[in-house]
């Protein structure tokens, strides 16, 4: 057996009866559970049993001073972020509305990151940014990082009614059904009074600045040549084909028209990109890294020249960079290794991290990304990368990705770092709370599979 006889470090959760989701009391080492607690891919346990002599040889664990909770992958889902924060025991829950909390102890002297991916999907985007916001002014230290869809929202929603060019035109479309929500939301909220719709353009004129021309689908792999690969280039092409075609039609479906959609867009620019905005402080404050002692936090993953850039220039000057870019090119950067981070999946069609990129990161004194992006069904994982240690925190904690994959209950999930040594894995969808330690993960795994089970 794993179990852990110490409960000094697991979190307390304050309020927990004004959430209606499971929480694991008992904690068992980071090896309990096989597959489901350590991915077999690229070595596995083994690999890890050697990295970990290494790290732990080398003295190279640099855990924060502070605590830090780790929520990824919200996708505008405002209770099931009520419920992370309970079972992270940062904050204590007074009341059913989901900005009914209060920082704990615990919570006033920790760092709260979240992971990427605020948007779509639904139920409430723009209540899960109040969410966060209220955290924020509780006084919580609270940092943003970048999400793919975070960035493809505002790209699509920035590309409308532009100048057109071959380069930015599908951006909106590109973002497909999975915006809608957020565009209803938005309606519902904000263009339901009469006369919120004075002023609109024609439906012609509407699907005009949201969609790309006709001639685009001819125009796109020339502009692309070169700059990315033709099995990409077909790719792009066959799903913004299947979204120009349905879009409209799923919006329909939803009570949406192309008009009530392109006012929304316009109302959301206003919100966000508005410095008197109610949401201007999401993209100004979202960063692309973060690092604290030698955990480094992205949403994704990492690609050769990402790791080369962090070794070199640091994440100061990675996120200078990032927020420099999201006002150039789309284009340039959605395709480039900056938003692979936010994308990748290390699929052959992402940008490659080989033992070169490994290498590059160790230098930067990284002993473990921690991220999300690659949704989970049985709590966070652990998944060695090129001799890379990872912790994976996506654990499909949003309502309609647990409809969808028939996932059981309401989802919570956190990813603690504690100051003590340890990384701590909450997930309404494991019994136990995963806890990994250095030097007693390894101990573990070095122990004969027969002998743990007698334990």
């Amino acid at each position: 057996m794993t179990k852990l006889k110490s409960k000094r470090f697991l979190p307390h959760y304050h309020g927990k009866s004004w959430i209606d989701v499971p929480l694991p009391r008992e904690a068992r080492d980071w090896t309990h559970g096989g597959v489901k607690s350590i991915a077999a891919n690229d070595g596995g346990r083994d690999k890890l049993a050697v990295v970990l002599r290494t790290l732990n040889k080398n003295q190279a664990w640099k855990f924060p001073k502070r605590k830090h909770f780790f929520f990824s992958d919200l996708h505008g889902d405002p209770e099931a972020f009520a419920a992370s924060l309970v079972a992270c025991g940062g904050v204590k829950k007074t009341g059913e509305k989901t900005t009914d909390f209060v920082l704990s102890e615990d919570g006033k002297n920790a760092n709260f990151i979240i992971g990427g991916d605020c948007f779509d999907k639904g139920p409430s985007s723009l209540g899960l940014l109040r969410m966060i916001r209220h955290l924020k002014k509780q006084g919580a230290r609270v940092r943003v990082l970048a999400g793919n869809h975070d960035v493809r929202v505002l790209f699509g929603m920035v590309s409308v009614g532009k100048a057109q060019t071959v380069e930015s035109e599908y951006f909106f479309i590109r973002t497909g059904q999975k915006i809608i929500p957020l565009l209803k939301e938005i309606v519902d909220e904000y263009l339901s009074d009469k006369g919120a719709m004075k002023g609109i353009p024609s439906k012609k004129a509407c699907r005009h600045a949201l969609y790309p021309k006709h001639s685009w689908f001819e125009k796109f792999p020339k502009a692309a040549e070169g700059r990315i690969s033709g099995p990409q280039v077909e790719r792009e092409l066959n799903r913004i084909r299947k979204k120009y075609e349905s879009f409209e039609d799923k919006c329909h479906e939803e009570g949406l028209t192309l008009r009530q959609v392109y006012a929304a867009v316009m109302k959301w620019r206003e919100l966000f990109l508005e410095p008197k905005g109610e949401f201007y402080w999401f993209f100004n404050h979202m960063r692309l890294v973060y690092r604290s002692g030698s955990f480094l936090f992205v949403h994704a993953g990492l690609d050769n020249k990402i790791a080369k850039f962090l070794n070199e220039g640091g994440t100061k000057e990675m996120n200078r960079a990032f927020r420099a870019a999201l006002k150039a090119s789309p284009f340039d950067f959605y395709y480039g290794s900056m938003c692979n981070t936010v994308r990748t999946k290390y699929r052959r069609v992402d940008h490659p991290f080989s033992d070169k990129g490994a290498r590059y990161v160790r230098r930067a004194g990284i002993s473990a990304v921690i991220h999300g992006h690659r949704n989970l069904h049985n709590g966070q994982r652990i998944a060695m990368r090129r001799s890379m240690i990872n912790f994976e925190c996506d654990t499909s904690l949003d309502r309609h990705t647990r409809k969808k994959e028939k996932v059981r209950g309401r989802g919570a999930s956190v990813t603690i770092i504690d100051p003590k040594g340890k990384v701590l894995g909450v997930s309404s969808d494991y019994p136990h709370i995963k806890v990994f330690d250095p030097h007693l993960t390894l101990k573990q795994l070095q122990t004969p599979n027969k002998e743990r089970q007698k334990r």
